[in-house]
């Protein structure tokens, strides 16, 4: 039962927001090409192998980081007590338990069609190296949102077998997504972060990083209303528009402080709700 718990804690179970992070852009993509006049059948079944997915891919990315980040995570507060840096789990049996969630995704992966499936398995490297970033760039959410944010690319070619522009610009508004909100969470840790050397954009903005954050939801707001435009959303969309923009000006960047770390988390966290509006206004658009 403590070996459950360990793995529980390694895999972060208990915390849906990352793999809820991976998902939305998957579900974001699948709409975005899914002809809702057909059976809805496919378009449930596609979402759940997403969510399936996204825990997987997720939980064993976290196994990864801690394996690489051992000796970091021993030296910062919030990360001293996970089960690697503790020594409570071996990084040999965090290994396994990593190699058997990649084998869970890619089970999951073969229910897709072959341009799917190649282009997953083309964004490996990503996926397993963003943890090493942090050490040599300023930019690891650059790398992260790269890696995050792939799923809407497949969740579009999970419909449609082939890509164009439209999903390349979403993916593009989901990057910018991502580097705000990560840089966010990266304040929880920016002065541990700093005393053992590691790299961060929070640290690399920290002098002006409202003026970094807004820059990068702007992104995304325009991104978004752009998309209604390409894909010729009915008039909804664009009302519905105003309330993702609330969320990600009002509700997060006026009410989030920085230098305190369970604001930041708070605000983090929030970008669950913003993945949910997103969706949810993608199917207002189409209806």
């Amino acid at each position: 039962m403590n070996q459950l718990k360990l793995f529980i804690d390694l895999a972060r179970l208990k915390k849906p927001i990352g793999f809820m992070l991976l998902f939305w852009p998957c579900s974001w993509g699948l709409t975005l090409a899914y002809d809702f006049s057909d059976n809805l059948d496919n378009y449930f079944y596609y979402l759940f192998m997403f969510f399936l997915g996204s825990v997987f891919m997720r939980s064993a990315g976290c196994i990864v980081n801690d394996i690489f980040d051992k000796k970091f995570d021993a030296k910062v507060y919030r990360t001293k007590d996970r089960p690697i840096a503790s020594g409570k789990i071996s990084i040999k049996l965090a290994s396994m338990y990593s190699i058997s969630l990649c084998f869970l995704a890619l089970i999951v992966l073969l229910n897709f069609n072959s341009l799917t499936i190649i282009l997953a398995l083309g964004s490996m490297p990503l996926a397993f190296t963003y943890p090493l970033m942090k050490r040599f760039t300023y930019w690891p959410q650059l790398f992260l949102g790269i890696t995050f944010n792939y799923g809407l690319i497949l969740g579009w070619t999970a419909i449609y077998n082939q890509i164009n522009l439209i999903p390349f610009i979403f993916y593009l508004g989901a990057i910018f997504w991502t580097l705000g909100y990560d840089t966010i969470y990266g304040y929880q840790d920016i002065n541990d972060d700093e005393i053992i050397g590691l790299k961060s954009t929070s640290i690399k903005f920290k002098a002006k990083p409202y003026f970094f954050l807004i820059t990068c939801y702007l992104i995304l707001f325009f991104i978004i209303v752009l998309l209604g435009m390409l894909n010729k959303f009915n008039i909804m969309y664009y009302f519905f528009c105003l309330i993702i923009g609330y969320h990600l000006f009002f509700h997060q960047l006026k009410k989030v402080k920085l230098n305190n770390a369970n604001s930041c988390l708070k605000c983090f966290k929030s970008n669950n709700t913003l993945g949910a509006l997103v969706l949810i206004g993608i199917l207002i658009g189409k209806v």
